[in-house]
């Protein structure tokens, strides 16, 4: 009975189709004018912007990579003109040789790195050394909280191994099972179509497999799918499989292998997080997807008859990888956005985030010196449907000792973001989405936004990476239309001009009922370009020198 239920869900799943999706520019659109609570961008442009003068803002997009040459991305790539492509030299003594639209901190001499390790995996290893035959019963101080994480990070990476090893056998077993039923159903239906009066007129008392076909099609028949034959069934479910394999085996291969270090391509000193001039400048490396989404999102040339609008119409994309298949590290997130600063960035894109942290600190030092140069910060809050008030999420906003534990101040130039739905009423938050009335600040479209993939191509995707970009760009938005603004008064902004919804939502993974949706970010809110350009219109800017 457990492999039928596997089955059944894993068919449900593989057959959902985008039914009552919203349109593919949903997050530009007006809830008053549209019905979709976008940002309303379209109607800033429309009603409030034309005619003004604009100032080029560089957005830096820590990420996976981008697409450079891309037909919508191309035009809005940020050039670093002091330095001269292929001459294999550092004519700008910045530390980094032809680093023409940005910098590759997970490449070296030896190519780029792929996959790599959970940071859990990489903590787990770290203390294991120390901590494996001790008894922190005796322990105290920093020895103990150090032996406190050891174990919680023993447990997590212990387990998560052990359930990805039996979900790969799981799945095999699925796909026996599912070719079996979809066997002894193709052949009871002989000649006859595939409908919903003749699976349900099977004789299925002395056939277990036929039971279980007739079971799935029951199942994805109640949900209001339509099914064109027993083949499209057998295809889409074991590209569903192939996929869970692939991820499984990643887990079981990759992240949570405390074996596996692909750091050696890049060749540098880990345990140095301050080193700088390590990296390659492969802006795209091996899977850009990402990156070339949430890079199309903030700033994909706007009306130029191709693909989709971005959010920001006067932005240079600065791309600098640092996340990989897994989870990126905080020596290559610290010295990517100092590299931003040092080049130009008024707005820095994080869309990227794990439960554990090496090293707090570095990173921390780099969030101050952006804030010390009047950069905004822009990170996505996670996809753990967890609030962030009481779970562990980094990067983040906070301020750590050296001894780990919090100072208790925050980073003024940081903003964190939530996923929203593009459904209303109680759908409004993403299912997905992290939350936080003390460490959210605000919420954004995050599911079903159509935007930039490599290669010329689009596609939807979902996430508060998609979230996140789309605030970037409303805050480069600003920046560019009222550049004496500085990156806290901007923030304010956004949250200030933020609409306030009190409706009664569901909590993304929470079963203690539907909340008001206030509850769910320190500002209650939704961004707004609209509501955000009128404010900006009456705040004489104070930008920092």
């Amino acid at each position: 009975m457990k492999l039928r239920s596997i089955l059944i869900i894993c068919i449900a799943v593989a057959m959902q189709s985008l039914q009552a999706q919203a349109p593919e520019n949903w997050f530009h659109l007006d809830s008053k004018a549209d019905g979709y609570n976008g940002v309303s961008s379209d109607k800033a442009y429309n009603e409030l912007l034309t005619g003004m003068q604009s100032k080029t803002v560089v957005v830096a997009v820590i990420d996976s990579g981008v697409d450079t040459e891309h037909e919508d991305l191309a035009p809005v790539m940020w050039v670093n003109s002091d330095e001269v492509p292929g001459n294999g030299i550092d004519d700008d003594n910045n530390g980094y040789i032809d680093d023409i639209h940005g910098w590759n901190f997970i490449g070296g001499k030896n190519g780029n790195v792929d996959a790599d390790t959970y940071e859990a995996t990489r903590v787990y290893k770290k203390l294991n050394v120390k901590y494996a035959n001790v008894n922190g019963e005796k322990l105290k101080g920093k020895k103990k909280r150090e032996y406190d994480m050891y174990m919680t990070v023993k447990n997590e990476v212990e387990s998560k191994l052990e359930t990805a090893t039996a979900q790969l056998e799981s799945l095999k077993a699925t796909k026996t099972m599912l070719n079996g039923a979809l066997d002894a159903l193709d052949k009871a239906l002989g000649d006859k179509p595939l409908t919903k009066a003749a699976v349900e007129g099977l004789d299925v008392s002395n056939n277990e497999q036929l039971a279980i076909a007739q079971n799935v099609l029951g199942r994805i028949w109640s949900q209001g799918e339509e099914v064109g034959s027993v083949q499209e069934i057998r295809e889409e479910v074991a590209d569903q499989i192939k996929q869970g394999g692939e991820y499984y085996q990643g887990q079981v291969d990759h992240a949570y292998n405390v074996d596996f270090n692909p750091r050696t391509i890049i060749g540098d000193n880990y345990a140095d997080s301050y080193e700088k001039g390590y990296g390659n400048n492969t802006y795209e490396g091996p899977d850009a997807f990402h990156g070339t989404h949430v890079a199309g999102i903030i700033a994909a040339a706007r009306n130029n008859g191709k693909g989709m609008n971005g959010v920001a119409d006067n932005v240079r994309i600065m791309t600098l990888r640092a996340v990989p298949n897994g989870d990126e590290r905080d020596k290559d997130v610290a010295n990517a956005i100092i590299y931003a600063v040092d080049n130009g960035a008024s707005i820095i894109n994080m869309s990227f985030g794990k439960g554990f942290s090496w090293d707090k600190v570095a990173v921390d030092k780099a969030v101050k010196y952006a804030c010390k140069n009047d950069v905004l910060l822009v990170h996505a809050a996670g996809n753990a449907a967890q609030n962030n008030d009481t779970a562990e999420n980094y990067p983040r906003d906070e301020y750590f000792k050296k001894n780990g534990k919090p100072k208790g101040k925050y980073a003024s130039c940081w903003m964190e973001i939530g996923a929203l739905s593009w459904k209303d009423g109680a759908d409004l938050p993403a299912t997905f989405s992290n939350y936080g009335k003390k460490n959210v600040d605000v919420f954004a479209p995050g599911v079903a936004i159509y935007s930039t993939t490599p290669d010329d191509n689009y596609r939807n995707a979902q996430g508060t990476s998609m979230a996140s970009p789309v605030v970037a760009g409303v805050a480069a938005m600003l920046r560019s239309y009222f550049p004496t603004l500085s990156a806290q008064q901007t923030k304010d902004i956004l949250m200030k001009s933020s609409i306030k919804m009190t409706n009664k939502v569901n909590v993304p993974g929470s079963d203690d009922g539907m909340k008001s949706f206030s509850t769910l970010s320190v500002s209650g809110g939704i961004v707004n370009a609209y509501s955000a350009v009128k404010m900006a219109k009456t705040i004489k800017g104070e930008k920092k020198k």
